[in-house]
């Protein structure tokens, strides 16, 4: 229930924010608003405002809908024309479409700059083990060294580092690298060349992708959160329970933990396990998975409870209320160039599309993320609010882009789309969303 509670919450947000900003600016050109709807199908609850605006709550929150006085939907009195959509200007119909997304950046900007706020703290990315014949190693990196920048850009967290990988994902050239050795000032470049990086992996790991592990606190095999209907709920494992022994072996921490569990898809394993104090045994079944090579895997569905970092390993970073709108602003740019750049390289095969995730993957990431702290949360918030609002801008027909798209047309050309073609697009526009809801659909349930 919370889960469910949390995901409802964080998607009736980010859309709400997306259909005000509709709202917002068709209100002040001058359009009449007939109706505001979060969510779809039986109406929860409604309301009427002084200027005849229908509000409503639907029961199935997973979008919404700002409808406008428009000839095109129905004959309209003469007294009213002017309040219509389609009789505005282009450019104000621009600005009345292009409104909803600008909204969920907006949101972004001001979720990021709470996070900036507030502070932030992350392990300085010091390298430990290095893969044997991999780009690290190819590119001269070693153990102990700390990464000072990838591609020219700072990398003062582990978190940064991964943020610039991203936008390697399926590229073919070389990566840079700064490096520092320990005790030493003096910063070096290093470089790797990648071909296809990770293209078609779906559940990326970036630094194993370079044969990097960072370097790490021993983790203990305490559980943090098991996964309800998971094999390893069913064997009756819960939340800051140890995995002593494994089929007999000792586990001393959770990388052991997890390498013995992924070699054994499908095998059963004896379990010792301590529980405040008293130690129990029992079996474990870990379910069959397989990765993007067609190579099996076990997965019992739990997570580790993350280990304290001493404070030497440690960066924080506090900002004032200026740089961090900066650096907000900053953060939320990149992310929409970011997810533009993989929209396309996904369109070029060069991304996998086992990266597009639907609202299973969505309420897991939600509710781990609200688990994690306000902050964690708020960040999470920000990163779906820019997906949506990049998402809508796409010229795809029934998205706000595909709006945009004909409004481009038609100030270009001089005179509206005709609309048989705009019929058209709408229904190829709903073929396109409906099979791309139902691949991430598939994704979400595949990742189970």
């Amino acid at each position: 229930m919370y889960t469910i509670a949390v995901t409802i919450f964080t998607i009736l947000l980010v859309i709400t924010i997306h259909e005000y900003g509709h709202f917002w600016v068709a209100r002040r050109c001058g359009v009449q608003v007939l109706r505001f709807a979060v969510g779809f199908g039986k109406p929860l609850w409604r309301w009427r405002d002084q200027k005849n605006t229908e509000f409503v709550l639907a029961s199935i929150p997973l979008g919404g809908y700002v409808q406008m006085l428009d000839e095109r939907t129905a004959e309209i009195p003469p007294e009213l024309e002017h309040l219509a959509f389609n009789r505005k200007p282009v450019l104000t119909r621009i600005a009345v479409v292009v409104a909803g997304p600008l909204a969920n950046l907006l949101l972004a900007v001001v979720a990021y700059w709470f996070v900036f706020l507030a502070g932030e703290t992350g392990p300085i990315p010091i390298i430990g083990p290095i893969a044997p014949d991999s780009v690290a190693e190819r590119a001269g990196l070693e153990s102990g060294q700390e990464i000072v920048a990838v591609d020219g850009h700072a990398t003062p967290t582990w978190q940064v580092v991964n943020f610039r990988l991203l936008d390697r994902i399926g590229d073919t050239g070389q990566v840079e690298f700064s490096l520092r050795n320990p005790g030493s000032d003096v910063v070096y470049q290093a470089s790797g060349r990648l071909t296809n990086w990770m293209s078609g992996d779906g559940d990326f790991d970036l630094l194993g992708g370079l044969g990097i592990r960072p370097e790490r606190q021993p983790i203990s095999p305490l559980l943090d959160t098991v996964v309800a209907g998971s094999p390893a709920d069913l064997a009756g494992l819960q939340a800051r329970d140890r995995i002593v022994r494994a089929d007999g072996e000792p586990v001393p921490e959770w990388q052991v933990w997890v390498e013995y569990v992924r070699a054994r898809p499908g095998q059963r394993i004896a379990l010792q396990v301590e529980r405040n104090g008293d130690q129990f045994e029992t079996s474990i079944t870990p379910a069959r998975k397989l990765d993007s090579s067609g190579s099996a895997y076990g997965q019992v569905g739990v997570t580790v409870r993350p280990p304290q970092w001493p404070p030497h390993k440690l960066r924080q970073f506090h900002y004032g209320p200026v740089e961090a709108l900066v650096l907000s602003t900053r953060r939320t740019w990149d992310l929409t160039v970011f997810t533009f750049q993989s929209i396309g390289k996904m369109l070029r095969g060069l991304i996998s599309h086992q990266n597009l995730s639907g609202p299973i993957t969505i309420a897991r990431v939600a509710s781990d993320s609200a688990q994690s702290g306000l902050q964690a949360y708020v960040a999470f918030v920000a990163l779906l609010s820019v997906s949506l609002g990049v998402l809508n801008l796409l010229p795809i027909p029934v998205l706000d882009g595909g709006h945009l798209l004909y409004c481009v047309i038609e100030l270009v050309v001089g005179r509206p789309v005709p609309l048989k073609v705009q019929v058209l697009g709408y229904q190829l526009g709903l073929l396109v969303i409906f099979g791309v809801m139902a691949l991430a659909l598939f994704n979400d349930f595949s990742r189970l």
